[in-house]
């Protein structure tokens, strides 16, 4: 059978079944899809290919999911650090955005992310920032895979200047996406403590499109005062009252839990990104992952925004969340290797609604595929490929990828992109915002 790809490695890790490693097989690949895995030595006499790739010291797995950054804040990376939570949002990172933020800000800002996140293993994201519109047409145009949030708050700001402009934005870009293969919508309240109950409300009646919800949940002890204060209860209850806690809502940081709390999001199926970098920059708290699995809750992996973390390096949040995990549940078995690549693959496929596309190598799926070449010294020897991935590996040694069976990565390099162009782009931006926000270019 001709085929338009088939990949040679020396290892396979398709994530399901949970802990298989394949050894000496290929990936045969045909319209976007995945044909067929089997043992190298029959793939040769089954399949000829247009392309055919020998990567005889790689592991190939499911492209890995961000399932939470802000895409165009590349271009505020290290503007403020050190900082609490709200001190760097209400004091820096705010005002910041109602200056400079703008299509154009959007669109540099995200081409830079979606160039890391691609060199760095990241096939598909979950975006949530102003003009989404912007970030998707630049997705599109880059070969990216995405989940476009469309955001809601109740202050003004210049991608809206009230509520009903917020619901007439998400409809129109809803609209404006809908038929674009790689691109897919959710509705993106930013926090409890950003959006009132009419908002909510508002949303739940008004907006007449499959909905999922993205959110901002739980990420500090501040939060949570600030709800008792004003609400007389949680933000998990007041989402509760609203109708929001169930499967098609995914809720971010979530580091300040109960256990009833857990035993709820468990019962109503809300999926969990955990962002454990960010978390622990911002000293926002830590989230209970190893309590979560033992519940049965869906959690996911994301890197929060690079103005938070400061990068989004998918394999880095990987080892980050491994350890992290372990010192909250005081256990070292706790989110081990194997679990932990599930958090940025299927998990975060599941919470964002794209499980039967995305996620694991099998037959008929999207053919979004990663290799990382472990032919290296900090990875050597090899016991065990899912240990060395998540605790040796680093994105400098993600070689190839493809999204929808194309290959948007080629030996560590974009493919057809002009990553010069976006530097100097991302320069030019931080000599204008460092000279009004006085700060050092140097």
């Amino acid at each position: 059978m001709h085929i338009n790809t088939l990949i040679h490695a020396r290892w396979v890790i398709p994530v399901e079944p949970h802990e298989l490693v394949l050894e000496h097989h290929s990936i045969a690949l045909h319209a976007g899809r995945i044909q067929a895995i089997l043992p190298s030595n029959a793939a040769c006499t089954q399949y000829s290919a247009d392309h055919t790739i020998e990567l005889p010291q790689h592991a190939l797995l499911p492209g890995l999911i961000n399932a939470h950054t802000h895409s165009p804040m590349t271009l505020f990376r290290g503007l403020a650090d050190d900082l609490p939570l709200m001190t760097w949002l209400q004091e820096h990172i705010w005002p910041a955005e109602a200056h400079w933020v703008n299509a154009d800000f959007v669109a540099d800002g995200s081409r830079l992310a979606i160039a890391e996140m691609l060199r760095s293993g990241t096939t598909c994201f979950s975006d949530m920032y102003f003009f989404p519109d912007i970030t998707a047409q630049v997705a599109t145009e880059m070969g990216m895979r995405s989940v476009i949030g469309l955001i809601l708050l109740d202050a003004p700001t210049r991608w809206a200047k009230d509520a009903t402009t917020y619901l007439q934005q998400a409809q129109r870009v809803h609209a404006a996406v809908q038929d674009e293969p790689l691109i897919t919508t959710m509705l993106a309240p930013h926090a409890p403590y950003t959006v009132s109950d009419h908002l909510l409300q508002r949303a739940v009646a008004e907006y007449q499109l499959p909905q999922r919800w993205h959110m901002h949940v739980h990420e500090t002890a501040a939060e949570i005062q600030q709800s008792l204060e004003q609400h007389g209860m949680r933000p998990l209850q007041r989402l509760q009252h609203q109708g929001l806690l169930n499967a098609q809502l995914t809720a971010v940081h979530m580091t300040q839990l109960t256990r009833s709390e857990i035993e709820q999001l468990a019962t109503c199926g809300v999926h969990i990104v955990h962002c454990p970098e960010s978390n622990l920059k911002l000293a926002a708290g830590a989230c209970p992952v190893q309590h979560l699995v033992n519940a049965g809750v869906n959690v996911a992996l994301g890197t929060d925004g690079a103005a938070s973390n400061n990068d989004l390096d998918m394999l880095g949040e990987m080892r980050t969340a491994a350890l992290f995990a372990k010192q909250v549940a005081q256990d070292a078995s706790a989110i081990s290797a194997a679990q932990v690549i599930r958090m940025a693959t299927l998990n975060g496929a599941k919470a964002l609604g794209l499980e039967t596309e995305i996620g694991t190598l099998a037959p008929g799926k999207a053919a979004d595929i990663i290799a990382i070449d472990l032919n290296d010294p900090a990875c050597q020897p090899i016991y065990n490929p899912l240990s060395q991935i998540v605790y040796s590996a680093t994105r400098a040694q993600v070689s190839d990828v493809w999204v929808a069976g194309k290959q948007r990565v080629a030996h560590g390099q974009l493919v057809g992109q002009d990553i010069a162009a976006y530097i100097t782009q991302a320069q030019t931006w931080q000599q204008h915002i460092a000279a009004r926000q006085a700060i050092p270019t140097t």
